[in-house]
């Protein structure tokens, strides 16, 4: 034999209370926002592409949604303070996963 090799023993991290609160309170924390993920996305009058144009958003911009009418989202941009819809095909949500 040649010899012995001395490792640390390792423990696993003890879940403290301020740890528990935090992951049970992440269900009640508000939704993420929505984000561009195309290079850019028209907000228009109405849930149609032949609608009337009233502003851009670029890619990575966030905003609220504030409803939904099938592929299409009524939101404000809070930059600029338009309402209108765009289109769900070029935007998403992202999601918060909690562990319990």
């Amino acid at each position: 034999m040649l010899g012995a090799l001395a490792l640390p023993s390792l423990s696993a991290p003890t879940a403290s209370a301020a740890t528990v609160a935090t992951a049970s309170s992440c269900y009640n924390l508000p939704p993420l926002p929505y984000t561009v993920h195309t290079k850019a996305v028209t907000i228009r009058s109405k849930a149609s592409v032949k609608s009337t144009s009233l502003g851009i958003l670029y890619r990575g911009h966030k905003f609220t949604v504030h409803k939904t009418s099938g592929n299409w989202h009524y939101i404000t941009d809070k930059t600029t303070g338009v309402k209108g819809w765009v289109s769900g095909t070029y935007v998403y949500r992202d999601v918060r996963m909690c562990l319990d």
